[in-house]
């Protein structure tokens, strides 16, 4: 039986409400002010409040502040004279769940306590469930305690078992090899071997050769046979990096191994049959390619049968402080410094940054802080990040600043990126910038980057002003 608490400071409204929400079935207490309402409230747990806008003392919508506040959860229900429904409309942006006006019918109220009740039993529900997600799926390499990162380990549990392909997608640097080792190790093929390979690592003229091997005298310098990446994995899992950039002719061979489960080295006659699940990554648009045509349709779907997602890491932030904290922790003991964590505000200059390249570029930035700190803690003065200008607006857009960038530290990108152009040649640059070489001198020497600059240059032009 659920319990709501009233809050009514006109008696006979407070007990009318009384009798009739305990013949619908409710368990109700009641208080003839907001104050008594937050003393019940701290004496006797409710599932619902239901208060009037119009309170001595202080009145219903600094009540339902303080219940948000104290009672984070609790559903609250606001009563209003029609005159004042602006007040029941601010009443809801602060948190309550409905209103109703005043003369209202019993069943009105009632339909509104209930939906109510019910929302409020959805949200604890999903609370939890995210709670158990969180405690539920733990793999030892990587860190992401976010939802986001929860719901693809979710999946990741789901598909290990099986023997379906898994197509990993995601921006570069966001540790698609990891969750590709973690499909393996809680497979049954665990105990088999992991065979990777990187199509773009590999000479597209050797690619091949690579993946299906070759045997004696199949071309200048074939001196031996050679098994290929499939045979290795005979019993495990192939992991196929970057698989949007093979060539189309290896695409007819690749499908032909997952349909058939067989294929002939380079150079032989002999089919060979594997057992081998694949995995395969990529960080493009493998829809796109279908368009362009440079990606096979049948291909496609025989990867694509359970897709897994990799989001940057720019969608899952509140994973940056323990990402940080692990990567110091093993380049400190790999370098033998005592370091003991990150400041407050290292980790706040993290947090507001983008992260174009994802989870590789944190690892770099918190190596790179390591081997130059020399303090116990990590400060925002040791996060040196690599900030890169974003692509000049389209025609008739407002170029802006990117999340995390200052307005100098913008400026200051856009002066080493016209100088690594320009070769270091400050004519050069300035001319890039379309700014004088005096100019262009006087804000590096902001910087502390002053010098004599190489080549010709406007030397006639006066200082800037300022």
């Amino acid at each position: 039986m659920p319990t709501l608490l009233i809050v009514d400071d006109e008696a006979k409204m407070r007990r009318l409400l009384e009798l009739q929400l305990t013949q619908a079935g409710f368990a109700v207490v009641s208080a003839d002010s907001a104050e008594e309402g937050l003393a019940r409230l701290r004496e006797q747990p409710v599932d619902l409040v239901v208060t009037d806008l119009r309170l001595p003392g202080m009145d219903g919508l600094a009540l339902l502040q303080a219940v948000k506040r104290e009672f984070p959860g609790l559903p609250v229900v606001v009563m209003t004279a029609h005159g004042t429904v602006e007040t029941a409309v601010e009443a809801m942006k602060a948190g309550a769940g409905d209103y109703v006006l005043k003369p209202f019918p019993l069943e009105e109220l009632r339909l509104v306590i209930e939906k109510e009740l019910a929302n409020a039993g959805l949200r604890r529900q999903n609370q939890s469930l995210r709670e158990a997600l969180r405690e539920r799926y733990d793999f030892p390499n990587i860190i992401g305690r976010s939802l986001r990162m929860q719901e693809v380990l979710a999946l990741v549990m789901r598909a290990a078992p099986a023997n379906s392909t898994v197509l990993i997608g995601g921006e570069s640097g966001v540790g698609k090899d990891l969750i590709a080792r973690a499909l393996h190790e809680h497979s049954r093929r665990a105990q088999g071997p992991f065979v990777k390979i990187n199509s773009t690592a590999i000479p597209e003229s050797l690619l091949e050769s690579e993946l299906f091997g070759y045997e004696k005298g199949a071309f200048t310098g074939a001196m031996r046979s050679k098994p290929g990446k499939f045979e290795l994995a005979d019993q495990g899992t192939l992991f196929l990096d970057e698989i949007g950039d093979i060539p189309l002719a290896i695409q007819v061979k690749l499908l032909r191994v997952l349909q058939e489960r067989s294929f002939e080295r380079l150079g032989g006659t002999r089919t060979l049959t594997v057992d081998v699940r694949l995995i395969a990554a990529t960080n493009r648009n493998l829809r796109a390619a279908l368009e362009e045509g440079t990606f096979r349709e049948d291909l496609y779907y025989r990867l694509n049968v359970v897709p897994i997602d990799l989001p940057p890491l720019r969608a899952h932030k509140d994973d940056i402080p323990e990402l940080a904290e692990h990567f110091l922790a093993r380049f400190a003991a790999a370098q033998g410094k005592a370091i003991a964590g990150l400041a407050p505000a290292a980790i706040e200059r993290l947090m507001q940054f983008d992260w174009p390249g994802n989870v590789r570029e944190l690892e770099n930035v918190i190596e790179r802080a390591v081997t130059l700190s020399d303090g116990p803690r990590l400060t925002a003065a040791d996060i040196q990040l690599e900030i890169v200008p974003p692509p000049r607006a389209a025609a008739g857009g407002a170029p802006t600043l990117p999340a995390g960038w200052t307005l100098e530290e913008f400026e200051q990108a856009i002066l080493r990126d016209a100088l690594r152009r320009a070769n270091g040649n400050k004519s050069q640059a300035a001319r890039l910038l379309g700014l004088s070489r005096n100019a262009l001198r006087y804000r590096l020497s902001t910087m502390g980057e002053a010098g004599e600059g190489e080549g010709e240059g406007d030397e006639s032009a006066p200082p800037p002003r300022g």
